[in-house]
């Protein structure tokens, strides 16, 4: 095929292919393939004829619309739509529609991490994930929302981040409607009706469905305690724990008892103080019967039926079912006597011990 007065065909190699399709054949669309000896770019600007004619040569996906110059890239791009997945992890069986994707899967077997941190050594299989995280060091934030000026080092946080102004919510649960800006947030509700924990402790192998709870659980048995209060320094394992103890400090009980008056800082603490006035018991042990007022007595009751002594001694092993218990054995290895006598400055460590040792001081005033 000749173009008049240009020298096009040492640019380009026409294919003229044919389809037979129900014993008919018809002639489709011409190929082109660009060869090593290009034009310029002022050169390809002057055949625009061409370029309309190499458009209409060009092979069509007919699914998208999207026109291709080559057969091979129809034919790798059809893999899309007809979900073909012809490279195949021999280690899982997982499916791949390319072979580049097959290779950084095969790394997640192998352990290989080719693209490492100069910085901080922290390796990565993908490139694109290597050169996100080195705006970590750099601090650079490309990416700005363009309503609040908040900046973001990856662009995946920017298209989370702009959902809060549009109210989008495209992560729905199946099973309740409520929708969330997140697919881990999404994860983390499924768990709500699936009755997952996925994170164990170790050490009691009590199990939660979020990996902060698991986190804030271990401090039960590690001593933790990060939260310190500003007046009078106690500390505590849980946030929570000193923000019910700051209501001592304020003075402050806004929830009062409709029958008896009492004051209350929380009003969970009501809920479970109403219980007393009502009677009702909604913890009952399947074993034995016995019904509790407070899910934590409970809880210990059913430890009696178990045997699991979840509160360990850091400095000799035993075990206790309560943790009043092992905060009263852990005495024995301080020294610490905070129940003094009143009449003759006696020390225990132990409040029953003191309880004991008043009824000698009762008997000698009765006699």
């Amino acid at each position: 095929m000749e173009r008049s007065g240009i020298r096009w065909g040492e640019h380009f190699l026409v294919i003229k292919m044919e389809q037979n399709e129900n014993k008919q054949t018809t002639q489709a669309s011409y190929v082109r393939t660009k060869t090593c000896q290009s034009p310029s770019s002022q050169e390809w600007m002057d055949k625009s004829p061409y370029q309309q004619e190499l458009k209409e040569d060009s092979v069509t996906c007919h699914q998208r619309g999207i026109d291709f110059i080559q057969q091979a890239s129809l034919k790798q791009h059809m893999t899309i739509h007809t979900s073909e997945k012809r490279f195949t992890c021999s280690q899982c069986g997982k499916s791949f529609t390319k072979q580049g994707n097959l290779k950084r899967h095969m790394m997640l077997h192998t352990g290989e991490k080719p693209f490492n941190c100069p910085q901080c050594g922290k390796g990565f299989t993908m490139k694109q994930s290597f050169e996100r995280h080195m705006n970590i060091h750099s601090g650079e934030k490309l990416f700005t929302c363009s309503q609040c000026a908040n900046s973001f080092t990856v662009k995946q946080k920017l298209e989370c981040h702009m959902r809060i102004h549009t109210g989008e919510k495209p992560f729905t649960c199946t099973q309740c409607g409520i929708g969330f800006t997140q697919p881990e947030n999404l994860k983390r509700h499924i768990r709500i009706h699936t009755g997952e924990k996925p994170f164990s402790c170790p050490q009691c192998g009590k199990s939660f469905a979020l990996k902060q709870n698991l986190q804030s659980h271990t401090r039960i048995h590690s001593g933790e305690k990060p939260f310190a209060c500003p007046q009078c320094g106690k500390s505590f394992s849980f946030k929570q724990s000193l923000e019910r103890h700051m209501i001592i400090h304020t003075g402050g009980k806004p929830f009062i008892c409709s029958e008896c008056g009492k004051s209350f800082t929380e009003q969970r603490i009501l809920k479970v103080h109403m219980r007393i006035h009502t009677g009702e018991k909604p913890f009952t042990c399947r074993q034995c019967g016995k019904s509790f007022t407070v899910k934590q007595h409970f809880e210990s009751h059913m430890r009696v039926h178990t045997g699991e002594k979840p509160f360990i001694c850091p400095q000799c092993g035993k075990g206790f079912t309560v943790k009043q218990n092992l905060e009263s054995h852990m005495r024995i290895h301080t020294g610490e006597t905070p129940f003094t006598c009143p009449q003759c400055g006696k020390s225990f460590t132990v409040k029953q011990s003191l309880e004991r040792h008043m009824r000698i001081h009762a008997g000698e005033n009765t006699g």
